[in-house]
């Protein structure tokens, strides 16, 4: 028997894959690093991390300086650590011994979300579902990203887990919602684009869905997009499931919005969508994040429903507007009453349009 488990059931350590100058980061590398130090940060109060670099030394440089300067300041994750390692508490210890793991790898990008492994539970056992990322329909090279979770497996790096190679269908985990129970919301937008599996119909999309995560029903969205989303509507970026029976998603009151007219429509489908037992969902508004832009005018893709579920916290990116920012955290506190909401600043990612979910895959 196969699940595919929620984002909010147990975790044990989240993936990241590090900017380096190879990349497109290059132009802002300073600061998308200090992002990057402040989300692991973030992450290791609450679990594990695994870094995948293009240089451990250099990483961990960056990390072991931030970690000295808050010295007795940051709470560290009293766990099982890495794979059985206890991690350290507060003040005491090296987070490098039990809840930071750094492998040098190759890579294209830093979107662990969409080249990362995919779990899955078969008979109650954790399994690693490598599918094939070609950098969101072939706009991106993505061969070293492609390759990353059957490297880390290899390695030994992802623990005592069976493998299973998926390659030959192009899926990202930006594009599922689970709800741990047979559900899987998504968007035809994404899975239906016709440079990822060209050959298939959305009856055998869905088909082979169920067949690999053992899925019930698959809730498709036909409208919601953002501006600068290089992704084709990843789900990720417009409505999450928070429990079986609640969904947060963004929502755009301005009619001027260049969002208003397909956000409305999203937000009418999913009000139209049916929990197990037949109940409407619990539907809770994001507000819809200010508009940001690149130098050349071009608008990001700024979204609040880009947040990571953790164990015992959700981290959501915050854009600099203090109002905003504090009207998503408190309405996350309402699909979240038992975990702490922790602000991630990521204005950063949006310039190579994307944010904290994007850059992060739980393990």
């Amino acid at each position: 028997m196969r699940r595919l488990p929620a984002e909010w059931e147990p975790q044990r350590f989240v993936q990241l894959t590090w900017p380096h100058a190879a990349t497109d980061w290059s132009s802002m590398i300073d600061d998308v690093n200090r992002c990057f130090v402040e989300l692991t940060l973030s992450i290791i109060r609450f679990q594990p991390v695994l870094i995948v670099c293009a240089d451990t030394h250099a990483v961990e440089g960056l990390l072991r300086a931030e970690l000295t300067k808050r010295k007795g300041k940051l709470q560290l994750a009293d766990t099982g650590g890495w794979f059985g390692n206890r991690g350290e508490s507060e003040g005491t210890g090296d987070p490098f011994s039990g809840l930071i793991r750094l492998v040098e790898l190759p890579s294209n990008d830093t979107w662990a979300r969409d080249h990362g492994g995919i779990t899955v539970l078969e008979d109650g056992k954790r399994v690693i579902c490598d599918y094939g990322f070609n950098g969101w329909g072939q706009k991106f090279e993505a061969g070293l990203d492609n390759a990353l979770t059957a490297k880390l497996h290899a390695a030994g790096v992802l623990g005592d887990v069976a493998y299973r190679d998926c390659l030959d269908f192009v899926l990202e985990g930006g594009s599922l919602e689970s709800d741990g129970q047979g559900t899987l919301l998504t968007t035809r937008e994404c899975l239906l684009s016709e440079f990822r599996n060209p050959s298939y119909t959305q009856e055998m999309i869905e088909q082979r869905l169920k067949d690999d995560f053992g899925l019930v029903r698959v809730l498709w969205l036909n409208h919601g997009y953002l501006e600068g989303d290089d992704t084709d509507s990843h789900i990720d970026t417009l409505a999450r499931l928070c429990d079986r029976d609640t969904i947060a998603y963004v929502r755009c009151d301005d009619p001027v919005d260049a969002h208003f007219d397909a956000l409305q429509k999203m937000e009418l489908e999913l009000r139209r969508f049916k929990t197990f037992s037949g109940q409407p969902y619990r539907l809770i508004p994001l507000p819809m994040a200010d508009a940001a832009y690149d130098e050349e005018g071009n608008r990001l893709p700024a979204t609040y429903a880009n947040f990571l579920i953790l164990n015992g916290a959700v981290l959501m990116p915050t854009y600099g507007n203090a109002l905003k920012d504090e009207l998503a955290m408190n309405q996350l506190k309402l699909a979240f009453p038992d975990r702490e909401i922790v602000g991630v600043d990521c204005r950063i990612l949006i310039e190579q349009h994307g944010s904290l979910h994007c850059v992060t895959m739980q393990y």
